[in-house]
């Protein structure tokens, strides 16, 4: 069975970085994309980032551009997701969800982890 899951959210103040990490069983990344998304409080949940398997391309919304960051560890079948100078904005449960069409459908997701930053 195909299984995603994320991890690594906690409190972080405004400025501050955090890692999350998207753990998967049942498939390899390097066979599918991957795409972040998140959901904020009181809001619709969003896309964040899409990359595609090899790792070599990647689609980020403006918001985050600059900041977050997907690196990989294909030993350990793993994708994270590097935030960067922390927003309160970024408040939001983060999940990793296995791509079925790029950006627009998934077929599998992780259930979710929440980051919280403060001001």
């Amino acid at each position: 069975d195909v299984q995603l899951q994320a991890s690594g959210g906690g409190l972080v103040q405004a400025g501050g970085s955090l890692r999350l990490s998207c753990e998967a069983s049942g498939f390899t990344l390097k066979n599918g994309a991957i795409t972040w998304f998140r959901q904020a409080p009181g809001k619709e949940r969003e896309g964040v980032i899409c990359i595609d398997p090899s790792g070599a391309y990647a689609y980020y919304i403006d918001s985050v551009k600059g900041r977050f960051t997907v690196p990989r560890d294909n030993a350990e079948n793993t994708l994270y997701l590097q935030m960067n100078s922390l927003v309160p904005e970024d408040t939001a449960v983060y999940y990793c969800a296995k791509v079925m069409i790029w950006w627009t459908r998934m077929d599998y997701w992780g259930k979710g982890t929440l980051v919280t930053v403060s001001s």
